[in-house]
């Protein structure tokens, strides 16, 4: 059998998606399967021997994947002509919520951003396969509740909803309304009239 770690390699490109543990432990026949802890020192080992390379080894949410580093994304995306889907700031910002504020109702999304939210945007979410329905709240009309999937952490290399980046402290509207007059109030340039003294 060959090395461990140079199989495991062979595995994880030729899979070309996400591979969990189990699924690399049920590739090899029962009688020469290593044990995980082999397994997990070889995929360390592994994503070691990419250091400084054109490739690395990432655990995202549906297991390991072979992958470019992030640096060389802008040369390895001149190899499609297709360009990347751009997404609208609604788009996003509808995706944020559902990440940071799961499971939630299209309402509320629509009370946080106050505007609200189109069906294409749920629906093109959906299709990427970022967002789905887990449920539906106890409420009249029983809306429907989102989460976010595998796909979308997988995508944004998340191994867990717990490696989002944490969001900005809330800000003082009051002391930033304060700065703000201080620095655009204007000096007292009205005339003054000197009265004498009486």
């Amino acid at each position: 059998m060959p090395e461990l770690k140079i199989l495991l390699e062979a595995l994880l490109l030729a899979a070309g998606e996400p591979v969990t543990l189990e699924r690399l432990l049920e590739t090899f026949p029962e009688a020469e399967r290593p044990d995980r802890d082999a397994i997990r020192t070889a995929l360390v080992d592994l994503a070691a021997s990419y250091a400084g390379r054109g490739m690395e080894l990432v655990e995202v949410a549906s297991g390991f994947r072979l992958q470019v580093p992030k640096p060389f994304s802008p040369w390895v995306s001149r190899l499609w002509e297709e360009r990347a889907a751009s997404y609208s700031r609604a788009s996003l910002e509808t995706l944020a919520l559902i990440a940071y504020r799961q499971p939630i109702t299209r309402g509320e999304i629509e009370e946080v951003r106050g505007v609200s939210v189109s069906t294409s945007i749920m629906k093109t979410l959906q299709e990427r396969g970022w967002i789905k329905i887990i449920g539906h709240r106890e409420v009249p009309g029983h809306p429907a509740l989102y989460a976010t999937t595998r796909a979308f952490l997988d995508y944004f290399n998340l191994k867990s909803l717990g490696d989002l980046p944490p969001l900005a402290a809330p800000r003082d509207l009051a002391a930033i309304g304060a700065a703000l007059e201080e620095r655009t109030a204007l000096p007292d340039s009205s005339p003054q009239t000197e009265f004498p003294d009486v």
